[in-house]
């Protein structure tokens, strides 16, 4: 006996086209997630002279990320990270809820690949059309749609990997580097592997992606139960099946068309059951409905089903409204953990400051006796001007003891410019006179204070001023 192979030789699928419901909601996801990532890029927002007027913008060279309003820093990164764990519940909330849906509507995979079948269809025909041209041997017109259709899908590619770089450099800049060939290597690598990636898994793996390259199908099994709403179809009403003549009182309603079949992207078959290469699309649903509605039958054969209604139903009892099967303890974790980050991280924007203020205590030597016997402490101030304009800010002491400031390179003056949207590194210089307290104290608390007096804006650290001890 030979151990069953773990790799299967792609067979090409050839979806049908169908109308309906579930084809619409796919169609309209497909448009509204296309154009929010190809114009994205160009949509232009004012922050000042001194800051890009990208919208949503990877500034990598200088390590910030800008989204309308909001610019996160490098220190910020938290903010990345909630809106990752964010994702990952709502991935988890749909899931349990309403089984694969991402993958059947908002995942790249399916979103460039539906772009690629629509492509396909309207230069080769519908399935039959494009099944036909699969079998017929080579000929001047198949060489001449099938490099048709490879140049279109090319295209897409390049428009893809093209609107990706836009998103970490002015976009119209980069455009003009990019056509006048002048931009930067990496630009040109980066766009070449993307159209290459897209042309391959969007043209030619397809489903093979889903099945063998994403975990998401294996890992989803962990995120469903009994309750949850996944496609399958209604064998206590569709058996036995039966075609034309065959038809009696005690078959069932299925007629055997292979409809649902013919219009799966994944080229399953639902009526075997639920199987990992479902990604709950439901153009299945649409196909059945379809087909039920012209022969006099109720629609529904193929749906939208949990597995803790199918006994109800096989008796011919009413199950039971979709909310109870969406509102349940699982899914009102999943919202609630959902919206606490999203809480979480709408408070965080709300309560930070414009100025950031952070102090390092040189500790090399501790203090430093100078001719006069007063002590000095050295700190390394950073500064950080949040604002698209250049700010002048005011640094002071809060102590109970008398302790001076003084700045390295300004003299007698106690203030600092900081530049727009920068960072400054700035070496502050503290003293306690021979007849202080803090001088011959082994610590004394202390905090720093930098203040734009314009905005009133603020901000403080405490640390510690060392003395010598007798």
């Amino acid at each position: 006996m030979t151990d069953p192979a773990l790799y299967a030789p792609r067979e090409p699928i050839f979806p049908r086209r169908v109308a309906g419901w579930f084809r619409t909601l796919k169609w309209w996801i497909m448009a509204v997630t296309l154009g929010i990532y190809y114009l994205t890029p160009w949509i232009r927002w004012d922050r000042g002279e001194n800051l890009p007027d990208q919208a949503v913008l990877v500034d990598l060279a200088h390590r910030r990320f800008f989204f309308f309003w909001i610019e996160i820093w490098p220190h910020e990164f938290y903010f990345i990270a909630g809106m990752l764990i964010m994702a990952g519940i709502g991935l988890f909330l749909v899931t349990s809820a309403l089984g694969r849906v991402w993958c059947g509507y908002a995942c790249p995979q399916t979103v460039w690949t539906d772009l690629f079948i629509l492509t396909e269809r309207w230069i080769e025909g519908d399935r039959n059309a494009r099944v036909k041209l699969h079998h017929a041997d080579w000929s001047l017109r198949k060489m001449r749609l099938r490099l048709f259709k490879w140049a279109v899908w090319l295209g897409i590619g390049l428009l893809t990997g093209g609107a990706w770089v836009f998103y970490f450099t002015d976009a119209p800049s980069l455009l003009r580097d990019l056509m006048a060939f002048s931009a930067h290597p990496i630009a040109y690598g980066t766009i070449a592997v993307l159209t290459l990636t897209t042309f391959v898994f969007g043209g030619f793996m397809r489903e093979q992606i889903c099945i063998y390259a994403c975990p998401w199908p294996r890992i989803q099994a962990a995120m469903v139960d009994q309750d949850t709403l996944t496609v399958g179809y209604r064998d206590w009403r569709g058996e036995p099946r039966a075609k034309g003549k065959t038809r009696s009182a005690a078959t069932g309603d299925c007629i055997d068309c292979m409809a649902c079949v013919n219009v799966c992207p994944m080229g399953i078959d639902i009526r075997d059951g639920q199987q990992m290469e479902c990604i709950t699309c439901a153009l299945c649903i649409d196909a059945c409905d379809d087909v039920m509605g012209k022969i006099g039958k109720p629609r529904g054969l193929i749906d939208y089903l949990s597995l803790s209604d199918e006994p109800m139903e096989r008796a011919g009892a009413t199950p039971r409204p979709i909310w109870r099967h969406i509102l349940r303890p699982r899914t009102v974790l999943y919202s609630g953990l959902w919206a606490g980050f999203g809480a979480l991280l709408v408070y965080g924007l709300f309560i930070r400051s414009d100025v950031e203020l952070t102090v390092s205590p040189i500790r090399n030597p501790v203090y430093v006796t100078q001719s006069d016997g007063s002590i000095r402490n050295i700190y390394d101030v950073r500064l950080r001007n949040k604002i698209g304009q250049d700010r002048e800010f005011h640094l002071s002491l809060t102590s109970e003891e008398v302790l001076r400031i003084s700045l390295e390179g300004r003299g007698e003056l106690q203030s600092l410019v900081v530049p727009a949207d920068s960072t400054i590194l700035q070496r502050v210089y503290i003293t306690a006179r021979p007849v202080d307290p803090a001088a011959s104290a082994a610590q004394t608390e202390l905090r720093i204070w930098a203040e734009h007096r314009g905005s009133g804006d603020r901000a403080s650290r405490d640390t510690v001023f060392h003395g010598r001890v007798k």
